[in-house]
């Protein structure tokens, strides 16, 4: 069954970015303090070199491999004449660090991951006319703050999706509407709830205190001062004693929903949907609230030796078909506005709202936290990431 399929592709996924410009979020300009180093963008392809090093996410450069019907890889080496090599990393923060090592000609950054690598000059601007499929990708996911600075796109985009609250509907009656369900559980509930297991987590207890909590004046969930961070980080403290298990494996929360160890928390759609098929009698939903979620993006890195190899592997998995086969196989909605004419699924794109707009600008995409809010401000200090680490160290205890 191909969700299955995509399910196992995801187990190790973090997924991806940043907050997006709708009504009181910040536009890609945001956090203008934020200034990297300025190197330039590829002016033309020149021949392939012959090879091409991919750093990437479980599922996003599959070579047949893993399953002889998955393979966009193959096809691409034989197009192009570029031998891919690939590397599969299993946390952002493993990313970030073997793609300062210079080995790697382009990486799938999710949003906690891709201003770091910005930031320190190990991803470059990229050339958008040299990736003729680019055109095609939908205009909500271009200029965001995960991937562009000032207007300059660091890549481009290739999946997206929003993290849900997901609930057996046999145990937790009524059905949730609202992050309430696990920020404020009530008796039936504690001890059964489950919560994603890193510190981008942080961003849903600010997400649930932007609308609960008015008065902490958060904007961006990824944009949070002392005051601001200080009240997230008890909220989760507070939700600790609810909380059944921390997941970051698909098949611990499918099998913790299944054995009733677990009736409420944040998941995927991709997850939702294989609980199901195993038979539990689950269903998720996008709370009232919105919700965090990701966009994830092709880079190129600054020390490529094979750069024109890297433009085209950015165009091809981009292409139509191929991003349909991708967002099939991993669990998401492609980032190019004709895959949906290219999924073996005609449901697909419903079920994972490709292309719906207004569904979109209901998630805070995940993106990496620095000291330079992301709000605008200028007056203060936001937490970063090395912050937002060291704070889920002492959550989980």
């Amino acid at each position: 069954m191909r969700v299955i399929r995509a399910a196992l592709a995801v187990a190790l996924v973090l997924a991806a970015a940043a907050c997006n410009s709708r009504d009181g979020a910040p536009s890609a300009d945001a956090g203008a303090e934020f200034a990297p180093p300025k190197l330039p963008a590829l002016e033309r392809l020149g021949a392939p070199e012959g090879a091409l090093s991919v750093l990437s996410w479980a599922g996003y450069a599959e070579d047949g491999s893993n399953d002889p019907e998955v393979d966009w890889v193959t096809p691409f080496e034989h197009a192009t004449g570029c031998q891919v090599s690939v590397k599969v990393f299993n946390t952002s923060d493993e990313a970030v660090t073997l793609m300062k090592t210079g080995k790697y000609d382009v990486i799938s950054a999710s949003g906690d991951a891709s201003l770091r690598l910005i930031a320190d000059g190990d991803v470059e601007p990229v050339n958008t006319d040299l990736v003729p499929n680019y055109a095609d990708v939908y205009d909500f996911l271009k200029n965001q703050s995960w991937n562009s600075v000032k207007g300059v796109p660091y890549g481009v985009p290739h999946g997206w999706g929003a993290n849900l609250l997901m609930y057996r509907e046999d145990a937790v009656k009524p059905a949730p509407t609202s992050w309430s369900a696990v920020f404020a559980p009530t008796l039936s509930v504690v001890g059964k709830v489950t919560a994603y297991d890193s510190p981008i987590y942080i961003a849903d207890a600010a997400l649930y205190l932007m609308r609960h909590q008015p008065d902490l004046g958060i904007k961006n969930p990824y944009a949070l001062d002392d005051r601001q961070f200080a009240a997230a980080i008890a909220l989760l403290e507070q939700q600790k004693a609810s909380v059944s298990e921390y997941w970051s494996d698909y098949t611990e929360e499918v099998a913790a929903f299944k054995a009733g160890d677990s009736i409420v928390g944040t998941s995927w759609q991709v997850i939702a949907n294989v609980a199901k098929s195993e038979g539990t009698r689950v269903e998720a939903v996008l709370p009232e609230e919105g919700s965090t979620g990701w966009s994830d993006t092709w880079m190129v890195g600054t020390k490529s030796a094979h750069k024109s190899c890297a433009y085209r592997w950015l165009d091809h998995i981009v292409a139509p078909e191929v991003n349909a086969q991708v967002a099939e196989y991993f669990g998401e909605a492609p980032g190019n506005a004709k895959a949906c004419g290219f999924t073996a699924d005609p449901t697909h794109c419903r079920t994972f709202h490709a292309g719906d707009e207004s569904y979109a600008k209901r998630i805070w995409y995940w993106t990496t936290p620095i000291s330079t809010c992301l709000d605008g401000r200028t007056d203060v200090r936001c937490k970063d990431y090395e912050d937002w680490a060291q704070a889920w160290t002492t959550i989980k205890g």
